[in-house]
């Protein structure tokens, strides 16, 4: 547990970094040094749903009708959960953790994706290509989440593999 708790904490040894980053925030990285563990946890949980909810309500809206409302509630629920990684991490570990070699391609199409969603929601008012684009974000962010997970992608890949053939 303990391990978890520094890896998640961005107290992973990285060949002893430190500089201007690491003596602003602290060493730690969290998000407020004087959170304790239970608070980042209980903040993870809460912002996370309530980017959830926002991307449920989002979808919702489609059905009336409302592309706008949609492509906005549902890329700001995305963007909420992703953040919300932050409580645990905090802001530069995510950042540095995020554009690593084995998940930097799956961030530039989740970020691609939610501003073509925004972009086919909000101007060009094309609801296919929207729900096209939120589809691909949703598997975009999926992707990417499950990079946290050891050998989740391996087991995705081989889930699918099987399937196909």
């Amino acid at each position: 547990m303990d391990k978890l708790r520094k890896v998640l904490n961005g107290q992973e040894d990285d060949g002893g970094e430190s500089g201007l980053v690491t003596s602003v925030t602290g060493g730690g990285d969290s998000l407020c040094p004087s959170l304790s563990w239970e608070t980042r946890i209980k903040g993870f949980i809460l912002c996370c749903t309530i980017g959830i909810i926002l991307s449920i309500i989002g979808t919702i809206l489609i059905f009336f009708g409302n592309l706008v409302g949609f492509a906005v509630l549902y890329s700001i629920g995305t963007l909420t959960a992703l953040s919300s990684t932050l409580f645990l991490r905090g802001p530069m570990s995510q950042i540095k953790s995020m554009f690593k070699e084995t998940r930097i391609i799956a961030t530039i199409v989740m970020i691609v994706m939610i501003i073509l969603t925004l972009c086919s929601g909000l101007w060009w008012k094309i609801g296919g290509l929207c729900l096209l684009f939120c589809i691909l974000q949703f598997l975009a962010f999926t992707w990417y989440s499950i990079s946290y997970i050891p050998f989740a992608r391996d087991a995705v890949k081989k889930c699918f593999a099987g399937c196909l053939s």
